[in-house]
């Protein structure tokens, strides 16, 4: 699938309190050792699963550990208080909320990154030596192209199609933004496996978090006619299914946490899309031999 670079956009996540980078040998400061790095992820969080998948698709458990927060974040401002010491040694008087993914140096008990795609580029980069090629030598910009296709083409798109109050125009719009959007994906998952190669990358990582949102969690602000359309691309959820049962994604898919978590800070309303699931996606991480979409109508 050919990938046309988008125009920059501003991006959807918030803003990274630290963003250190792991180089290739010690003059950087981090570099690549193994066990000297913990990663700390919430199975709810998007950014958290993309490199959880990442991590697992790189068989790093032994070189990167990982500890597991909870889906709900214990603090009032929203933050995990297992995290608080690490930002409070990272930075004098640190006021803002402790929030995963984060990155850090066992040696000096501080975070090196709370920047979810530089967290994934440099396991992949540092670490992936004789591991999969996530991040192949000249395919950069196509994945930073489907990074934005899916943050102003799905995550925003479907966000806006399913905001409470918003004009009838805007959220029509938004909703065929999204669809002309995986009208694209479809067409190219159509002759081809994956999104930008004949293996995974991590363009494919990107997508399927997208997707997993798509369904589990803006699906729930959206009309049933809606959910049907954006179901009706019968390749692009094939693909997503057959991504969820490989255990290196669907392993990590906790849909309780997401449930969780999206009811904890949702304020939106609920849609008759709610009712209308895309994938069952518990049952295809668990068995892979299913094929083609079904739509689960009330």
């Amino acid at each position: 699938m050919s990938v046309t670079p988008l125009a920059a956009h501003p991006s959807a996540r918030p803003a990274p309190a630290f963003r250190g980078r792991i180089g290739r040998d010690a003059r950087s400061g981090h570099y690549a050792v193994p066990r000297r790095y913990r990663l700390h992820l919430s199975s709810a969080d998007p950014d958290s699963l993309r490199i959880a998948v990442t991590h697992s698709l790189l068989g790093l458990e032994r070189a990167c550990p990982v500890t597991f927060l909870p889906a709900v974040p214990d603090c009032p401002d929203g933050g995990h208080s297992a995290l608080r010491s690490l930002y409070d040694a990272s930075a004098h008087r640190y006021t803002g909320p402790a929030l995963a993914p984060v990155l850090s140096d066992d040696w000096s008990g501080r975070i090196v990154s709370t920047h979810g795609p530089d967290i994934a580029r440099d396991l992949a980069r540092r670490f992936g030596g004789g591991r999969p090629a996530l991040y192949p030598c000249g395919r950069e910009s196509e994945i930073e192209a489907v990074e934005r296709m899916c943050a102003q083409g799905i995550e925003e798109a479907a966000q806006r199609a399913g905001t409470a109050g918003a004009e009838e125009a805007e959220r029509a719009a938004a909703l065929e933004t999204l669809l002309a959007t995986l009208g694209v994906l479809e067409q190219g998952l159509g002759v081809q496996p994956y999104l930008i190669s004949d293996q995974i990358t991590a363009a494919d990582v990107e997508l399927w978090v997208t997707l997993v949102r798509l369904d589990t969690v803006h699906r729930n602000h959206l009309d049933a006619d809606a959910v049907h359309r954006i179901a009706d691309h019968p390749a692009l959820w094939a693909y997503a299914r057959r991504l969820a049962a490989r255990p290196a994604f669907g392993a990590h898919l906790d849909l309780e946490a997401v449930a969780r978590h999206h009811d904890a800070r949702c304020q939106g309303l609920e849609a008759a899309g709610a009712a209308v699931q895309i994938l069952d996606w518990a049952a295809h991480a668990a068995d892979g031999n299913s094929i083609g979409p079904q739509v689960n109508r009330p």
